[in-house]
């Protein structure tokens, strides 16, 4: 077995008026110039861009803004990102909002220190040897990109979602205020408890041996999301469920659902909806969810125990013994669960009916044209895959 490694740099400050920090921080870092990069104008309208931008410029620090970050981020504004930086001199970039603008910044920051065309390290042409330093105000807890080494990009031309994993790019703060999460539209939250549980599962779910410690937090942590989830759903301003969504949304990502485990982790599913959102641009999360279930009926039979583990110590399922039974009825409870967010199950959930030549391509570019396979619980083949996508359809 590997020697296991866990590296979380990330100084995180969570609570109310964290974000009020953001000075403090930037001081530390030696900030002279800050890029600040954020998504929808959801930060204007609750004045929280404005505030931020007047206490870093009443500081003495220089700010620029560059918005308009998507979800499933474009390498267009990607590279807007990287000339802004590169004219004006910026030393440190700072992400308002969750995940796609933090992985917009991982890419600039990568980007403002290269001379070639930064798509270059999420197709595979070149490694990153730095990245510029980066923060976050976190506004949407989701895709933990906050204590990740991840960052997820998609190019316009060609709709190929690709990631890019370097320790380069852990940010230096994260700062978490719960209470900037309240007004997020209800289909976001949804998406973000799947996006969430999934970054644990996709640990969880691997061939080979775990620490029984690990599992212990890892379903403790997905017992959390099946709790808080559902609340934050139909009460958007509950303080105690926003909070315990954001602290379970950094731990799933950083790597430590998955410390001790003889893999990194399966990420069959996630390799397969950056395919599907690629494609169509649908939420991540909602992508993961219309996959996972016939992912798992799929696999399961490599190991059941695992899967009737799971359903045990995530939803309180009982253990009959027959572990065939046991592992259907986790899947189906989670399966379930995730309906009951109004999250889809199937792709057609969508709106979208597949044809044969979309499930074709969808299974050709996830295996890289035939340059790699997919999951560890189960290897996927090009054959495989393409069997998931059109039970899945």
């Amino acid at each position: 077995m590997a020697i296991a490694s866990y590296y979380t740099p990330t100084h995180v400050l969570m609570g109310k008026g964290a974000y009020k920090e953001v000075v403090n921080e930037l001081k530390k870092q030696n900030a002279t110039k800050v890029l600040i990069h954020y998504g929808s104008d959801r930060i204007k309208k609750n004045g929280l861009l404005d505030e931020v931008v007047s206490l870093i410029e009443e500081s003495g620090i220089k700010t620029f803004t560059l918005g308009g970050v998507v979800p499933n981020p474009r390498v267009s504004l990607v590279r807007k990102g990287v000339e802004l930086v590169k004219k004006e001199s910026i030393d440190f970039i700072l992400a308002i909002g969750g995940g796609s603008v933090i992985d917009s910044c991982k890419a600039i920051g990568y980007g403002s220190l290269y001379d070639g065309d930064v798509w270059d390290f999420y197709s595979q042409k070149a490694t990153p040897t730095a990245c510029m330093s980066i923060g976050c105000i976190l506004t949407m807890a989701a895709a933990g990109s906050e204590m990740s080494d991840s960052s997820v990009i998609t190019n316009d031309e060609g709709g190929l979602k690709r990631g890019c994993n370097t320790d380069y790019c852990r940010l230096k703060f994260a700062l978490l205020d719960p209470e900037y999460t309240y007004s997020l539209p209800k289909y976001q939250t949804a998406c973000a408890v799947v996006d969430i549980m999934m970054h644990t599962m996709e640990r969880f779910f691997i061939k080979g041996t775990t620490l029984a410690f690990t599992d212990n937090m890892a379903t403790a942590l997905l017992r959390t999301l099946v709790k808080y989830g559902p609340i934050a759903l139909t009460d958007p301003t509950n303080y105690e469920a926003r909070e315990n969504i954001m602290w379970a949304s950094s731990v799933s990502h950083n790597g430590f659902t998955g410390f001790g485990n003889s893999w990194r982790g399966d990420w069959a599913c996630h390799q397969m909806e950056h395919e599907l959102s690629g494609m169509f641009d649908v939420a991540h999360g909602a992508g993961l969810s219309a996959i996972w279930s016939t992912w798992a009926r799929y696999v399961y039979k490599e190991n059941p125990k695992r899967f009737a583990f799971f359903g045990h110590e995530v939803f309180g399922l009982e253990l009959t013994g027959d572990d065939d039974k046991d592992a259907n009825a986790a899947i189906d409870k989670t399966e379930e669960f995730f309906k009951s967010l109004g999250m889809p199950i199937r792709i057609s959930d969508f709106d979208i009916t597949l044809t044969d030549d979309q499930l074709e391509e969808l299974a050709t570019k996830a295996t890289f044209y035939g340059k790699r396979t997919l999951g560890s619980f189960m290897t996927l083949d090009h054959d495989r895959i393409k069997d998931i996508y059109t039970l899945a359809r």
